[in-house]
C-alpha cells in the first residue's frame, strides 16, 4: 500500500515556503532541486523542512490544501514544532 506525503520546502535563496503533495518524497525533492518543477525552478536550492505521511492520496491532498491556506507565521510554527519532535 503506497504512502502519500505532504511536504514543505524552503527556498535557500529567497526563504519562501512551497507546499506540495507526492507519493515519492525523495524523487519529488530531486525534481524540485533539478529545476524540473516550474513553480520552484527559480528558487533553488530547496530544503525539505516538513512532511506528514498519509494512507490515501485524498487525505494528503486535503491536508495540503489546509496548509496552503494558513499564513507564513502559522507555517513557521508548524515547521518548528515538527523539527522539535523529529530530533
Amino acid at each position: 500500500m503506497p504512502t502519500y506525503y505532504v511536504y514543505i520546502l524552503k527556498s535557500l535563496t529567497d526563504k519562501k515556503f512551497y507546499t506540495g503533495c507526492t507519493a515519492n518524497l525523495e524523487k519529488r525533492l530531486k525534481q524540485h532541486n533539478s529545476g524540473r518543477v516550474r513553480s520552484t525552478k527559480a528558487r533553488r536550492p530547496l530544503e525539505l523542512i516538513y512532511w506528514e505521511e498519509f494512507a490515501t492520496r485524498s487525505e494528503a491532498m486535503k491536508r495540503e490544501r489546509r496548509i496552503k491556506r494558513i499564513g507564513r507565521m502559522e507555517k513557521r510554527a508548524l515547521v518548528q514544532e515538527f523539527q522539535k519532535h523529529s530530533r
